[in-house]
């Protein structure tokens, strides 16, 4: 990722955050949810798409050995959000999302969600992404609905 592409994400949840609590909602940002799972930002198309990198950890997995799949709807959401709040400038909850698990994720790799959104109204964002392994094979696809949250 470019350092100034971060820096402009940086600076935009910095800047959420700070609108947010002026009107009384705590916006941590990154949140701890991001930040368990270690997720690297890696490439940002402003107002379009945003793709991030996760490690596959022993504590994530299955009694196979696989990533569990709530895991797997974490590291979705885990991209889908701050993606929404770069493209809204607001805080955002997520009304639904919908996973497809098409292979097992294995430990010990690193995963990339590359998540886009499809349509923006007044008041939520509809954003659909996929998971890919480090050889680049598909392992699942994802979809989601947020709304905007009206902050004053």
């Amino acid at each position: 990722m470019k350092p100034e592409d971060l820096a402009e994400i940086m600076k935009t949840m910095k800047t959420l955050s700070e609108n947010a609590s002026k009107n009384g909602i705590v916006v941590q940002i990154p949140p701890n949810s991001f930040l368990d799972m270690n997720g690297e930002f890696l490439e940002y198309q402003k107002n379009k798409s945003l793709t991030v990198q996760f490690p596959v950890k022993e504590n994530q997995t299955n009694p196979l050995g696989m990533m569990q799949g709530g895991y797997i709807a974490a590291a979705f959401d885990n991209t889908f959000g701050p993606l929404s709040y770069l493209v809204a400038k607001k805080p955002m909850v997520t009304i639904d999302l919908s996973c497809q698990y098409i292979r097992g994720v294995e430990k010990g790799q690193n995963i990339t969600v590359e998540a886009r959104i499809v349509a923006r109204g007044f008041s939520t964002l509809h954003m659909t992404g996929e998971m890919y392994s480090e050889n680049r094979k598909l392992l699942a696809t994802s979809s989601t609905n947020l709304l905007i949250l009206k902050t004053s």
